[in-house]
């Protein structure tokens, strides 16, 4: 029933791909290699890498959340507002009211998909990054706000050791939440869960699985995740800008899964092809920016290769009808 895993050879190949375009821009820069910029690659895997992982949930339940970016842009705001405004310093009831409102959007976006029935997620969560985006500048008075306590900042500014200016602690956060993830989606029963809800909705709910609720955590981590984000942001930038939340922040997440094996079609995608998907996508924009591409471009060329994962997908799902329909005629 579940479709779980894409297959190992799609893996191998999406190594092949980091691997091919290391080479490619390690010969086209020489700087490609330096330990400062493998270090920077890591910084900007990082934040990715923590919207991928609710996304790659929401799209395991053949759903999607476009809601991510606007919603990490969001809780650095809110934030940043709640420092200015009412002078809380304490860095650590701040990140904690940044996870706490980032699970809150989550929650509504699933409970408007599971509870009041909206036809799909895209309607939601699309409309939820407008309101989202309006919200970041509204409690920011549409201006940026810098001086974050120390301890907001820990998680996207510290570094361990000297190599390359220091090795990332939030990528570092980043490896042991997906090697969690990982063992939460291949070992626990909500996970096996996440992936029948995916598979086969109808089937699921028949066999005793509750989606509504499924669907609904999945949501919801998805939001806490990008409440994460937000909160590695401003490690990186020292600053919050409600502008932020317009950029194709949910782009690159969805590229990343669909680019490490996930489906549109539900019930397929690993953390391990994720990871891959984020390290793609940090390494294409660290190569544009080395050969100084222009942006417009990029956007180009990052749309035609999820156009080209998406087509590949597809060409796997016909090749494995194919194969179950002669494996059912003898």
């Amino acid at each position: 029933m579940t479709k779980k895993k894409s297959g190992s050879g799609f893996q191998l190949g999406t190594i092949l791909a980091l691997v091919i375009m290391c080479v490619f821009l390690a010969l086209s820069n020489s700087n490609f290699y330096s330990p400062s910029n493998i270090m920077s690659i890591f910084k900007q895997t990082a934040f990715n890498a923590f919207l991928a992982v609710g996304m790659l949930l929401c799209l395991i339940t053949a759903g999607i959340d476009l809601s991510v970016g606007a919603n990490a842009v969001f809780c650095a705001c809110l934030m940043g507002a709640l420092k200015e405004s009412f002078g809380i310093n304490s860095g650590i009831l701040l990140m904690l009211i940044a996870v706490v409102a980032g699970g809150l959007v989550g929650f509504i976006n699933g409970t408007l998909l599971t509870r009041l029935h909206l036809p799909h997620p895209f309607v939601s969560t699309l409309g939820m990054k407008n309101v989202l985006w309006g919200m970041a500048l509204l409690v920011t008075s549409s201006k940026m706000i810098n001086n974050f306590p120390k301890s907001v900042e820990f998680l996207g500014n510290q570094t361990i050791g000297t190599f390359g200016g220091g090795f990332p602690v939030g990528f570092i956060v980043i490896l042991v939440l997906y090697v969690i993830m990982h063992i939460f989606l291949g070992k626990t029963a909500l996970g096996r869960s996440i992936y029948c809800a995916g598979g086969n909705m109808e089937a699921s709910r028949l066999s005793g699985i509750n989606t509504a609720n499924v669907l609904t955590f999945c949501y919801t981590l998805s939001g806490i995740m990008a409440a994460l984000a937000g909160i590695y942001s401003i490690g990186r930038s020292g600053i919050c800008n409600g502008a932020n939340a317009t950029q194709p922040y949910d782009t690159d997440a969805i590229a990343a899964c669909i680019i490490g094996g996930a489906s549109f079609t539900g019930g397929k995608g690993t953390m391990f092809g994720t990871m891959l998907g984020c390290l793609i996508i940090a390494v294409l924009r660290n190569g544009f920016a080395m050969l100084s591409i222009d942006s417009s471009v990029q956007n180009i060329v990052l749309g035609l290769v999820i156009i080209l994962a998406v087509l590949m997908d597809v060409i796997r799902a016909q090749m494995d009808a194919k194969r179950r329909r002669l494996a059912a005629g003898k």
